[in-house]
This record gives structure tokens, sequence and C-alpha cells, in this order.
């Protein structure tokens, strides 16, 4: 798999080229503009992608929408992100994926009733990212200056290698298993790494 035990340098241009291939990369273009100091498109759409370009599907197979998360702790109301979530979409326009703006700033305080228990605050976006479901996964991207700018704390080679393992800081056993079941579905050649 190309990417794959190669250099972090190496992962990120070959992230570059397959996302440059997708219509994710039009919509980190438009994302650059939005004014947002510290965001990131990530999660699911990123490594789904790879995905899909390892198993020669379309680029947009499976991928049921675009995360783009930022960090505001000085607009922690739902009507706040709802405004930047209508600025976001109206920027970006019809991309023919759903597009999930999030402000990681006030995740702990819908997070309990969505999954049943209680998180800490976030300090930072990179902070929510540590803690997102799997290692693949756990990855942002953000054009900055026409640069591809990448977050992954767990490194991009279970990405490219296409391994899903569970990242315990946050999820349960049951929301990882959901996870990687579903994803099996759609991506058979995924390494489904037990809990």
């Amino acid at each position: 798999m190309i990417g794959f035990n190669t250099d972090l340098e190496t992962q990120i241009k070959q992230l570059e080229k397959i996302l440059s291939l997708s219509p994710i990369y039009d919509i980190l273009r438009k994302a650059s503009g939005l004014g947002l100091e510290n965001y990131y498109v990530g999660a699911g759409c990123i490594a789904q992608t790879v995905w899909n370009y390892h198993m020669g599907l379309e680029l947009a197979h499976g991928i049921s929408d675009i995360d783009l998360v930022y960090y505001d702790n000085s607009a922690l109301t739902g009507s706040a992100e709802e405004l930047m979530a209508e600025k976001a979409r109206s920027a970006i326009g019809l991309c023919g994926f759903e597009i999930d703006v999030n402000n990681q700033a006030r995740v702990h305080l819908w997070y309990k009733d969505h999954f049943g228990y209680d998180i800490h605050p976030y300090k930072s976006v990179e902070d929510a990212i540590n803690s997102w479901p799997t290692t693949a996964t756990a990855v942002g991207v953000r054009l900055e200056n026409g640069e591809l700018k990448v977050y992954a704390p767990f490194g991009l080679n279970d990405l490219f290698g296409m391994v899903v393992r569970a990242n315990k800081k946050q999820i349960t056993e049951e929301i990882y298993a959901n996870k990687a079941d579903k994803w099996k579905a759609k991506w058979p050649k995924l390494t489904i790494i037990p809990w």
C-alpha cells in the first residue's frame, strides 16, 4: 500500500495527492476562507478517502459526511455554532456530502446526552482530535497558504495501512465495535485490531 511504512513527510505528500483527487480538496480550499483561526476537516472522511484510493473505489464511496471542527470557547451556544455551520455550508456550497460543523469547545455540553457519559472540556481542537475513536481517523487537515497542514497525534501509518485500532482515551468498547463493524462492511480489506 502506498504510504504505508514510509516516513511522515512522504506520507503527508501522499495524503495531499490522494485528497487532491477527491472532492474533499475543493472543500479544503473553500474552508480556508471561512476566517477560522483553528480548524480542521477530519475524521472518517479523510481515512475513508485513503481507504477508497487503496481499494480502487470511487474516492467518495461510503463517506457519509465531512467533519469540519473548530475551537471557539468565546461562543459556546448552539446558536453560535449553527451560525458558523450555515456560513461554512454557504461557502462550500453543494458538494455531494453533508457538512457537519462542530465547535469542539462545546462538545462536553452535549456529549453525555449523545453517548451516555460525561467528558472534560477540550482545551483546543487538537485536544479533541487526540480523543477521536481510532488511530486511523484521528487526523485533521487544512490548507494554510496553499499547503496541507496535518494534525495526526498517532501518525499516519495506521491510516495508510488500513488498520483500525481503538484510541481508548474516551470511547467505549461498544462504540469501537460498532464503528469497526460498519467500516469493515464497506471496506472489507481493513484490518480490525480487537479491543
